[in-house]
């Protein structure tokens, strides 16, 4: 059964073929949904990117600088040009700059906070502003949290913040958007450790990873666990979750639940 025959999406944060952006798409893809992604400009990331969706067929790819206003812009010209409208923006993308991760909390420099919470989590915030005039009623929006948001993780430090800040804009853009007249849904997924490039840019992934193994409720294989992710993410733009909105939905093999 192909839950999204028809319908349209455009994929911010694919990277590679490890992205969790990646196996979203790849989900998305598998029933019956056209695909659109966009890239960091820069000639070493697109030729990655474009080599990574190659097997989805993509309708077009992108360039976008999230943290430029008129990046966006263009890139959603692009998509009115190519797609006309749309039905599912997945926005799987963040950044903070790497001392801010590895330093104490404490030292996180002011620069580093702005550009955490601007690229990760006002990002969503731009991209929906965007988005929403291109949308299809029943349109969905999906992004990428992380425990982080509410617990203590070990040098996560300013991407815990930023995605904090993420999740609560969630709530606001759900309860916005759910009263539009597109009636567009917005949703969280709180990923468990994956093994993608920007988690190993953590540091200590396989501590983290070993972690997860031992203590998650259900079995989590950091190397195979985005699969996970990707199908509730397919739960979350298809209609089966037509009275979901607002919410962060942790795919972590219950990880979340474990106090001891």
């Amino acid at each position: 059964m192909a839950l999204l025959a028809g319908k349209k999406a455009l994929v911010f944060g694919v990277l590679n073929e490890y992205s969790i952006g990646w196996h979203i798409a790849e989900q998305l893809h598998h029933h019956g949904c056209e695909l659109a992604f966009s890239f960091l400009p820069g000639e070493k990331i697109e030729r990655r990117v474009v080599k990574a969706v190659e097997p989805f067929g993509p309708k077009f790819l992108v360039p976008c600088d999230v943290s430029k206003d008129e990046d966006i812009g263009r890139a959603f010209a692009m998509t009115s040009e190519k797609f006309g409208s749309f039905d599912i923006l997945i926005h799987s993308l963040a950044f903070a700059p790497g001392e801010a991760l590895h330093n104490p909390f404490l030292q996180t420099s002011r620069e580093a906070w702005r550009t955490a919470l601007d690229i990760s989590a006002y990002s969503l915030v731009a991209l929906s502003r965007a988005a929403v005039p291109l949308m299809n009623v029943d349109g969905s929006i999906v992004t990428m949290s992380y425990l982080g948001a509410e617990k203590f993780i070990p040098m996560y430090n300013v991407m815990a913040v930023a995605k904090a800040a993420l999740e609560c804009s969630v709530r606001y853009l759900a309860a916005e958007l759910g009263r539009h007249e597109k009636h567009v849904r917005v949703n969280a997924i709180s990923a468990g450790a994956i093994k993608t490039m920007a988690a190993r840019g953590i540091g200590d992934i396989d501590k983290m990873m070993a972690h997860y193994t031992e203590k998650s409720p259900l079995p989590w294989n950091g190397d195979t666990a985005a699969v996970h992710v990707g199908k509730t993410a397919l739960y979350l733009c298809s209609d089966l979750s037509s009275g979901v909105t607002g919410e962060t939905i942790y795919v972590d093999g219950g990880y979340n639940i474990v106090g001891w």
